[in-house]
């Protein structure tokens, strides 16, 4: 008997993917609208950040644009406004933040890399508020490297040899040291500190022989914790500069993990049922194996191999009362037995075949004392859209069911066996190619110029089941001779959004499942999905209407709120203004509410913009205390794609960071160069700024006196700090005057305010992070009449540097919150008939341009002008429409 639809109008709209229900007394039926309200309340979002290329050097700018989806509809989101892109170094450490607007699910924005960070794995992490709640794992996340040759002397290469002996692991590290044109520093001497997992393991001295080789022994018998790591390695050059750098550790033995996964994820007894195989070696890469299962009594059952990164699968049937081994051959001649999972005596299992391009095969296994049961239940569904469903009684070991693939949505969908009393039982993940629903983009380049700064104009047609479609979309052009991606693992708007932003754990080379779409490639993503599948949500807490704990709301805009009370007790209708007193040119009030709450909603502000908040009760009364909301800071969690991570990543971009040195050197013989690393013909000494977050209007720190918080740590009051130790500054009770115009009060700013001079005792010294005194004309002059007795800059303490507030009076709050970045826009020069330049075009990144549109008849074009290298030029277009598909066209072209 055949697996039936069921078409009754409740299961009808299931089947449709609507979300109306009728609600009868059928169970099954009140479970799906429970998923229904589930995803309904609490949609989840995707990210995806296309970058303009796979790598960088220090100089470059990082360009990126952000694509936002909601998983319920597959399209653009309406729900955050504001995306979070972090820049984040190997010590997980967040080195760039930004906060960019999202107009319609899309945004854009750039990275500059200044000298000051060295060559290593980066990330690139991206979110919105609203993900912080179901957390990290769904993050966009994507290690990449950065290389540093400009502002670089030493060059490490390093090769690790492992050995064990019992269970300790013994690791030679050889590291050889050169300089950029590949000279070995010889007989310098190396200190080392071995860190596994923030531990010093080891620490010594050695020499680098005469090829400029340093060797590295430790070991680690820990078996199960501390495999990664870092070496910080110091040399110490002919000149007895000392040069550190930091090389990881992704790895301390060759050990090879081996699991087997059956289809639904139970064994049952005598039921025939695929197996996958997952072989993983320490780095996180996946690696080929091969073996044999036998039986206890050693009989070989059937044998086995993995076709790609480790993964494969075969089809077996375990006997009643036995037990199997895994007999797993290495690459290196080793073998290791590995025991298969126990099968249950009893119990159902369900198999998929998704190898068909009309259909997929839906197959349910019984064992023989379960025939004639209670009713089972099938349902195929995707982010809570339930595509399938069917009832039937195992009447029979196997029934089957076949499914029009048309009737799939693209990417992931997660198939559901489910008991009599509703209970999941077997699941299983398959993978739809999107292939029918991508957007077409047909690119016209009959204008392409295949010459040096020829001017290339291309044009698209955009359509979707060949109708046009109004998208952005977004263009990065790059000289692939000179920047070489890595196709199978690039990260891209399909892998992120139709792939890894529905697993959990590290994907390797994802896009290799979208560059073919033959048998052997929907084989190889078919292994992905019965050995990495995982879903965004569990039955169990569908069934028991366990729904996510909803911390941070969707972020419509930005906003400042918080709460006034009065001797712990909230303040109604009391008076709050906002000021902003750097960066822009903000005033605004409110009241509070009877909870003493108040809002400052739909503000538009930059990084640098500072605040004061004022409040008063409704009688003007001043001394109130402000709380305001501020929301910490998204913790850095280890790197989930640690296997992306390169031991040698300025030897891996040698060939790029030469090139970029090229273009670095043409900038500074032009006299345009930004450097700000010290020069070797000069010795640069720089004085700490100790007053680096001061709004003196000369420039922080420019002042003809300055104090410190450390001289301020002794006073009750600052007129009391500041009495007989500000030179030329005398007092009169708490105000201050200087000595040459006694008869006018000197002028007094706090973080950017003007203040009474009266005011000075209501600051606390310990809120204080610098005083600076400006007298001389040349420093008073900048502030007009009000200078004409002098100026006291007073700066609060910064706390963490932008994300807490600070109190220096009663009702009055300074606050520096992290704005909207402001995005560049990419230069690309223009070559017009008559131009004539000096100026070598020596660009890696051509072209970059976020925000190419479509217009209602899905016809766009953009242009540029090459460069003076030659090569293959790659033009990558990715984007989305109004609905919510996708696209992705890759183009290139040959500049002679």
């Amino acid at each position: 008997m055949k697996l039936k639809i069921i078409l009754p109008i409740s299961v009808l709209f299931i089947l449709l993917g609507f979300t109306a229900f009728k609600m009868d007394d059928d169970p099954f039926t009140l479970l799906l609208k429970k998923l229904d309200d589930y995803t309904s309340k609490y949609p989840q979002e995707k990210v995806h950040i296309q970058l303009d290329k796979p790598y960088y050097a220090i100089g470059d700018d990082i360009w990126l644009k952000g694509y936002v989806f909601d998983t319920k509809t597959s399209a653009p989101t309406n729900i955050s406004k504001i995306l979070y892109v972090e820049l984040i170094n190997e010590k997980d450490s967040v080195k760039r933040q930004l906060r960019l607007p999202l107009m319609g699910g899309v945004t854009w924005g750039d990275f500059k890399l200044t000298d000051s960070l060295g060559e290593g794995n980066y990330r690139i992490r991206a979110y919105t508020a609203y993900m912080r709640n179901f957390g990290t794992d769904f993050f966009f996340d994507k290690t990449i490297k950065i290389g540093n040759s400009w502002a670089n002397k030493v060059f490490t290469q390093t090769k690790y040899d492992f050995k064990k002996e019992n269970n300790t692991d013994k690791v030679t590290a050889t590291i050889h040291f050169e300089d950029k044109n590949g000279i070995a520093y010889k007989e310098c001497e190396v200190s080392y500190d071995v860190q596994l997992d923030f531990r010093s393991v080891s620490k010594g001295r050695v020499k680098t022989n005469l090829t400029g080789d340093a060797v590295v022994n430790f070991v680690n018998n820990q078996t199960f914790q501390n495999k990664t790591g870092k070496i910080v390695a110091t040399i110490t050059l002919e000149n007895k500069q000392k040069v550190t750098k930091s090389i990881p550790i992704t790895s301390t033995s060759n050990d090879v993990d081996v699991q087997f996964m059956p289809e639904g994820g139970t064994l049952v007894e005598e039921l025939p049922q695929r197996i996958a195989i997952k072989a993983v070696n320490t780095t996180g890469h996946g690696e080929d194996v091969k073996g044999s299962v036998v039986d206890d009594s050693g009989n070989a059952v059937t044998s086995f191999e993995t076709s790609y990164l480790g993964m494969g699968s075969f089809v077996f049937n375990m006997q009643s009362g036995k037990t199997y081994t895994a007999k797993v051959k290495f690459k290196d001649g080793s073998e290791k037995d590995f025991k298969l999972p126990l099968a249950q005596k009893s119990g159902y299992a369900i198999a998929i075949n998704n190898t068909d391009t009309a259909k997929v095969g839906v197959k349910i296994m019984a064992s023989e004392s379960l025939l004639n049961g209670a009713e089972l239940k099938v349902v195929a569904q995707q982010a809570g859209n339930v595509y399938y469903v069917s009832k039937a009684k195992m009447d029979k070991q196997v029934l089957m069911a076949n499914i029009p693939r048309k009737n799939l949505p693209e990417g992931i969908v997660q198939f559901t066996l489910f008991s009599a009393d509703n209970q999941p039982i077997a699941e299983r993940l398959i993978f739809v190619s999107p292939k029918n629903d991508l957007i077409n983009v047909a690119i016209n380049n009959s204008s392409v110029s295949a010459t040096r700064r020829g001017k290339s104009a291309f044009s698209f047609d955009a359509t979707n089941q060949q109708k046009p479609v109004l998208g952005s979309f977004s263009v990065a052009v790059t000289n692939a001779t000179k920047v070489a991606p890595d196709e199978d693992n690039e990260t891209n708007i399909l892998t992120s959004i139709l792939l890894t932003s529905d697993l959990v754990g590290y994907i390797e080379k994802p896009n290799h499942y979208f560059l073919n779409d033959d048998a052997k490639t929907q084989k190889e993503l078919d292994n992905l999905m019965l050995t990495q599948g995982w879903r965004r949500f569990t039955w169990k807490n569908v069934i028991n209407n366990i729904n996510p704990n909803i911390t941070y709301k969707p972020e419509e805009s930005l906003k400042i709120s918080g709460t006034i009370t009065k001797g712990n007790k909230p303040v109604v209708g009391g008076k709050v203004m906002l000021m902003a007193t750097k960066g822009t040119m903000i005033i605004v009030d409110t009241v509070t509410n009877a909870e003493g709450r108040f809002v400052f909603d739909n503000l538009s502000f930059g990084d640098s913009t500072k605040f004061v908040v004022q409040a008063r009760t409704k009688t003007e009364r001043k001394f109130v205390d402000i709380n305001l909301d501020v929301v910490p800071g998204q913790i850095v969690t280890k790197n989930k794609n640690g296997a992306d991570i390169d031991i040698n990543v300025n030897n891996t971009l040698m060939k790029y960071i030469k090139e970029s040195d090229n273009y670095f050197n043409e900038m500074a013989r032009l006299g345009i160069l930004e450097r700000t690393i010290k020069l070797e013909e000069v010795t640069i000494t720089e004085k700490k700024n100790p007053a680096k977050n001061s709004s003196n209007l000369n420039g922080a720190g420019r002042a003809d006196y300055i104090m410190t918080a450390a001289d301020l740590s002794t006073c009750v009051t600052l007129s009391m700090c500041l009495q007989g130790r500000l030179p030329g500054v005398i007092f009169r009770g708490n105000v201050p005057y200087l000595m040459r115009s006694q008869n006018t009060p000197m002028h007094i700013v706090v973080d950017g305010m003007q203040v009474e001079s009266e005011f000075l005792d209501n600051i606390s010294p310990t809120d204080v992070e610098s005083i600076e005194l400006l007298k001389s004309i040349g420093n008073t002059a900048i502030y007009g009449m009000n200078g004409g007795g002098g100026v006291l800059v007073i700066t609060t303490k910064r706390g963490d540097g932008g994300n807490s507030y600070n109190r220096y009076a009663p009702g009055v709050v300074t606050y520096n919150p992290s704005g909207i970045s402001i995005s560049r826009e990419f230069y690309a020069p223009k070559y017009d008939e008559g131009t004539t330049t000096s100026k070598a075009d020596l660009r890696t990144t051509i072209y970059w341009n976020p925000q190419v549109v479509s217009d209602k008849e899905g016809k766009a074009k953009f242009e540029f002008y090459n460069a003076d290298e030659p090569g293959n030029y790659r033009v990558v277009i990715e984007g989305v429409d109004v609905f919510g598909h996708l696209a992705r066209k890759v183009y290139t072209y040959e500049v002679k």
